[in-house]
């Protein structure tokens, strides 16, 4: 009978303050996303998105200061990064871009 061959250590998940962080993080990116003049087409939608980031860069410090105050000093970027994406955070960060030319004019 073959061997077996042990898994790998499956990476650790991410503490609360992570989650947290990951959390504000997306909400930023959709919110800036919103705020776009780029990809919307109305100016209230992007004042109120507008408005609303300053409460979403405030999670974001709070998170990332309670990951320093915990001692969490080291990013476990390869964890978070497989985080973001299970959490759509491609498709929602790429929102605040400039969105991709769609003519000989690029408009």
């Amino acid at each position: 009978m073959g061997r077996l061959i042990p898994e790998p250590p499956r990476p650790p998940a991410p503490t609360r303050a992570e989650g947290a962080c990951l959390g504000s993080r997306l909400q930023a990116a959709d919110r800036l996303g919103r705020a776009n003049p780029a990809r919307g087409d109305r100016t209230c939608v992007a004042l109120r998105s507008a408005q609303a980031l300053a409460e979403s860069a405030i999670a974001l410090r709070d998170a990332l200061t309670r990951m320093h105050r915990n001692g969490e000093s080291d990013v476990h970027s390869a964890t978070l990064a497989r985080a973001l994406r299970a959490l759509d955070g491609e498709r929602r960060t790429n929102r605040p871009t400039l969105p991709p030319l769609s003519g000989p004019e690029g408009i």
